[in-house]
């Protein structure tokens, strides 16, 4: 399906996606990094029972704030990054339309984590902020302040960059070239069975459905780099956390080696905080040795649960609102030449 869009169409359209977005399925995004964070277990269940306590549930929207003034002009970045080079790459290369989804789906990746990177380290600082919000709020004005203090240096803000792309590249690079061929396949067969309408609404839902089955699948296999870059984002601030379960766990697992502790998750800390490929495998390796597989896929359930319903939404979200600026955009030329 194509669409006659400006880049301004595109930009609305996709900073409007995401808002809309954010707001709904951030408290699902608050409770994943909680799940995901080395503090789980000491701060959100009962030492009991290892239940998850109510803790969990406080303060669902702290650090929205930042997250939505940077994911408007990120989105727009990446979509016009994403429809441009997916076009050039179409009509100008004999690459397969897989490949060049992948290709443009990753160059637009790239240039929206260069915005979103700073917002998503203040994001995830913020929804670890405890004991601000009263248990019967899920409001918290204070957190995202309170992260922001965190930080010595602006330059911290961006040491999830490479974590951040980490993740989102394979993640993209699978999504995109499923959704949009479960996409063309949806619409060709109601095409072949005469069901096909061309309303906005059809549009939506096929876009809808599409996205959220592939982002589903997509996120689930992803969730161990997820997981590496929550803890390197959650690391990127002097106070931020620690990860005292996981150092505890680590620490007999060294001192069996016969290695000094200290020595050893001093380099892992180091390497962690570069946000680099180094640091993402000491985290990796870090987990592994912990926890296991489990610990790699922790939160991946609700990481699948949580991309369907977003991804959905908002892919959905965005191609409607280029039909209906497209729409109006020519209704409108139509006026004046009539």
């Amino acid at each position: 399906m194509s669409f006659n869009n400006t880049n301004t169409d595109i930009l609305f359209a996709g900073a409007f996606a995401a808002f809309t977005v954010d707001f709904l399925v951030y408290p699902l995004d608050t409770i994943k990094t909680r799940l995901q964070s080395p503090d789980y277990k000491k701060s959100y269940t009962n030492a009991s029972t290892g239940a998850a306590n109510r803790s969990l549930f406080r303060g669902l929207y702290q650090g929205i704030g930042s997250v939505i003034l940077a994911t408007v002009p990120s989105s727009g970045a990446f979509f016009i990054t994403y429809e441009g080079s997916k076009s050039l790459l179409s009509s100008s290369t004999p690459l397969p339309l897989p490949v060049a989804h992948s290709l443009a789906s990753g160059a637009a990746e790239l240039v929206s984590c260069l915005i979103l990177t700073p917002a998503e380290v203040l994001k995830q600082n913020a929804q670890m902020v405890k004991g601000r919000a009263p248990s019967n709020k899920v409001f918290d004005g204070n957190a995202t302040m309170i992260a922001i203090r965190k930080f010595n240096s602006p330059t911290q803000l961006w040491r999830g960059y490479t974590a951040l792309a980490g993740r989102n590249l394979p993640f993209t690079a699978m999504q995109f070239p499923m959704f949009e061929h479960l996409r063309s396949m949806i619409h060709a067969y109601r095409e072949r069975n005469g069901t096909a309408t061309g309303s906005m609404l059809e549009t939506g839902m096929v876009t809808a459905f599409s996205a959220g089955s592939a982002g589903s699948v997509a996120a689930v296999i992803t969730t161990p780099i997820d997981v590496v870059k929550t803890m390197i984002m959650l690391s990127a601030s002097d106070g931020g956390a620690s990860g005292n379960a996981h150092q505890e766990a680590a620490v007999k697992d060294i001192e069996a080696l016969g290695k000094d502790p200290k020595v050893e998750l001093e380099k892992t800390k180091q390497q962690a905080a570069r946000g680099g490929r180094a640091g993402g495998l000491a985290v990796g390796r870090e987990i592994w040795r912990t926890e296991g597989l489990k610990g790699l896929f922790r939160g991946g359930a609700l990481r699948g649960l949580w991309t369907a319903l977003g991804s959905g939404l908002y892919l959905g979200v965005y191609e409607s609102g280029r039909r209906y600026l497209e729409r109006r955009r020519i209704e409108e030329g139509e006026a004046v030449m009539g």
